[in-house]
């Protein structure tokens, strides 16, 4: 069991971010304060994620680049942006699954070249945003359901170093989604999960033992 599931969500969420920044050329900067990037980040990816409750919003502001279009991930719902131009886009919680044994469904599989990144990132939604260099990181898992015919149905994404994994961008065309679920615990079977979701995406999670650890916020600039 996680000493301390949520922020071991809110890092591990940080160091996604950091990543996918990374692979567009935006450099980030990690302290105990928050995750950052100066420049806009890209669709769907905030510009800051905060890694302890209490951090002050003036000097978390001033490491973004704050005008329209910015959008920060407050990890322990705590911050109040609504003075500084920002809205309330989405209220979440972070999510937590111990380690499962025996597996209860078939593993995903993982995507392995830059064409099936790309196949992935069509069936996803992402298209552009998904970069081969994540196949190449040591800390991420691109992993898809595939049908009979090799076509990608679902997927999601892990990442971590491997004693906590993230969950992330999950996604199903063809069942219910507490089969994905089901499909990324038997992935990794061994190791425990963290990660976010917002209703109504949260209920398929819990509904396949992972249980919520504390709320998050996301706010945004328009």
């Amino acid at each position: 069991m996680l000493k301390d599931p949520r922020a071991a969500a809110a890092h591990d969420n940080a160091e996604w971010c950091d990543i996918v920044c990374g692979s567009h050329g935006l450099a980030g900067r990690t302290d105990a304060d928050a995750w950052s990037v100066p420049h806009r980040s890209p669709p769907w990816y905030p510009d800051a994620v905060t890694l302890r409750p209490d951090v002050d919003a003036e000097t978390l502001l001033a490491r973004i680049d704050a005008g329209p279009g910015a959008s920060v991930k407050d990890s322990f719902a705590d911050l109040d942006l609504s003075g500084y131009g920002f809205r309330v886009l989405f209220d979440a919680q972070w999510i937590h699954r111990p380690p499962v044994q025996p597996p209860v469904a078939a593993a995903l599989t993982p995507v392995g070249t830059p064409d099936e990144l790309a196949a992935w990132a069509a069936a996803h939604g992402g298209v552009g945003l998904f970069r081969p260099a994540l196949l190449d990181h040591p800390r991420v898992r691109v992993l898809a359901r595939r049908d009979d015919s090799g076509v990608i149905t679902g997927g999601a994404v892990l990442s971590g170093d491997g004693v906590v994994h993230g969950v992330s961008n999950l996604f199903t065309h063809t069942e219910d989604p507490r089969g994905i679920w089901r499909a990324v615990c038997a992935t990794v079977p061994d190791a425990p999960l963290v990660g976010y979701e917002a209703a109504p995406d949260l209920a398929p999670a819990l509904a396949t033992g992972f249980v919520p650890t504390g709320p998050l916020r996301v706010w945004v600039r328009d």
